[in-house]
């Protein structure tokens, strides 16, 4: 028996793909429970056309996140704080922090979209890694000073 799953099944196949399997498991386990259709000539022009549109969809959000790393990988954020002995920061800038002044500069950046591996605790300049869309990425040069 040959199915379109829709959702993806360990050691069978991801959602979309045409898979052949045993008429009982078909029957009995993935039609009843919606995880899968019947590979009819309908169900697979249909399959097709979800694929075209998802793929259209993808490269437009690329085509944008694209646009908006070039815009951003020109953009240095300055962040003022106050220091103790030996430049050390009272508290620590996060990703909040940076989201915040980058939409002081007219940037609107989600702040999940912003990468540290740890917060900033000391002066310095430093490169923030933002990450637009699954294949775009940009960096963002942070300047840390004393206020």
């Amino acid at each position: 028996m040959k199915v379109i799953l829709r959702e993806d099944i360990d050691n069978l196949g991801k959602s979309g793909e045409l898979v052949t399997v045993k008429d009982g498991f078909g029957r009995n386990f993935l039609l009843p429970r919606k995880k899968a259709v019947l590979a009819s000539e309908q169900n697979l022009r249909q399959l097709e056309h979800e694929k075209a549109v998802h793929t259209a969809r993808n490269a437009k959000l690329k085509g944008a996140a694209d646009e908006q790393a070039k815009k951003l990988g020109s953009v240095k954020v300055t962040i003022k704080r106050k220091v103790g002995e030996q430049d050390k920061l009272f508290g620590s800038v996060t990703v909040l922090d940076i989201a915040e002044a980058l939409a002081a500069q007219g940037q609107q950046v989600d702040r999940r979209q912003l990468h540290l591996a740890e917060p900033i605790k000391s002066l310095g300049n430093y490169e923030v890694e933002l990450r637009l869309h699954r294949e775009v990425t940009a960096k963002i040069k942070v300047d840390v000073v004393a206020e």
